[in-house]
């Protein structure tokens, strides 16, 4: 029987923003640990100290790891899952975690509301998790151009 493949985004802050060594031991450890979980994904970081990372693999394993430590990390705060659930392909596979630097402008377009068409929809609404898992497939390419 096949693996279910779950996915979960959120954003969060450093309490201090971290030095290239830091981030890249961060990296290393997180990489082999997600290895060994059969998790894949993609974590952004920005200069002044914004996380932005989306998480996929095994439910339990997805989130066991951002409920149980990630959540519980004490170098950083303001978790907000921005998207969760079931996924039918992956975004990151071969990735046990792909990284790119941003810049908060990255990250204001990235997580911007929807303009939606037709004077019916005229208010915004927050990208869907697909949306999102696509712009951030593109941000990571270096496909998405940011203003």
């Amino acid at each position: 029987m096949p693996m279910s493949l779950y996915q979960l985004i959120y954003q969060s802050y450093s309490l201090i923003p971290f030095e290239p060594q830091e981030l890249q031991e961060l990296l290393d450890k997180s990489r082999v640990r997600n290895q060994r979980h059969h998790i894949t994904g993609l974590l952004l970081y920005t200069p002044d100290g914004r996380f932005l990372q989306a998480l996929e693999g095994p439910r339990e394993a997805v989130r066991d790891l951002y409920y149980q430590h990630i959540v519980a990390d004490p170098r950083h705060y303001n978790c907000q899952v921005l998207g969760e659930g079931p996924s039918e392909t992956s975004s990151f596979a071969n990735n046990a975690l792909a990284f790119r630097p941003a810049q908060a402008q990255d990250l204001r377009q990235l997580l911007a509301p929807v303009r939606l068409q037709g004077a019916a929809l005229l208010v915004p609404r927050p990208h869907t998790r697909p949306e999102l898992t696509e712009l951030l497939v593109e941000f990571m390419r270096g496909e998405l151009t940011t203003a």
